[in-house]
């Protein structure tokens, strides 16, 4: 998976330390919604069963591949 120094860099936060590579890539793979931002960012979001069906939002460079970010969006409603 590649990712961007900034998602390396957060990772590292007790918050988003939990989130798994298979959970990002299940995202990526498998979204219930996507928005392209104006930048070309792409977000994306799934439920992830292991957390209670929270929703987790990945967002990718506009090569669909580099994980700029990822976190748990207490917002999200689908």
């Amino acid at each position: 998976m590649k990712y961007t120094r900034y998602f390396a860099a957060t990772r590292g936060r007790p918050d988003r330390a939990i989130i798994e590579d298979e959970w990002i890539r299940r995202v990526m793979d498998n979204p219930v919604r996507e928005y392209i931002q104006q930048d070309g960012r792409i977000r994306r979001w799934a439920p992830i069963d292991e957390m209670g069906g929270r929703y987790l939002r990945v967002v990718l460079l506009s090569d669909g591949a580099t994980v700029h970010n990822a976190f748990f969006d207490r917002g999200f409603k689908p």
